[in-house]
């Protein structure tokens, strides 16, 4: 079985779908965005900024800081890690608030 290109995209796509069971899940990897800085220097990894836009159920009843907690400890591991995740840019919203934004967009 040939391995992997995106492990990380896959790690994270696999605990999000699993834990947060989405509606919508998009993975932007913007990590050649940040190839250049200072901190990533010497980082080999293609996979270490990611920008995620979540829609599920799971963040009813939760404000912007608690559904960032939860996304952020369902990463634990990979930002812990050795050329892991290094920044995560992150829209949480509830189904409501993806129609209500949808509506928003076609008016």
């Amino acid at each position: 079985m040939a391995q992997s290109m995106t492990p990380m995209e896959d790690a994270m796509r696999a605990k999000i779908t699993e834990t947060l069971k989405p509606t919508t899940l998009e993975i932007h990897n913007d990590s050649h965005k940040h190839a250049h800085h200072s901190a990533m220097r010497g980082v080999t990894s293609k996979e270490t900024h990611f920008r995620l836009v979540i829609t599920s159920e799971a963040f009813k009843g939760k404000m912007q800081p608690a559904r960032h907690r939860m996304v952020y400890s369902l990463m634990k591991d990979e930002m812990a890690q050795e050329g892991g995740i290094h920044a995560l840019q992150l829209k949480t919203r509830t189904p409501e608030e993806e129609e209500r934004l949808l509506q928003k967009e076609a008016a």
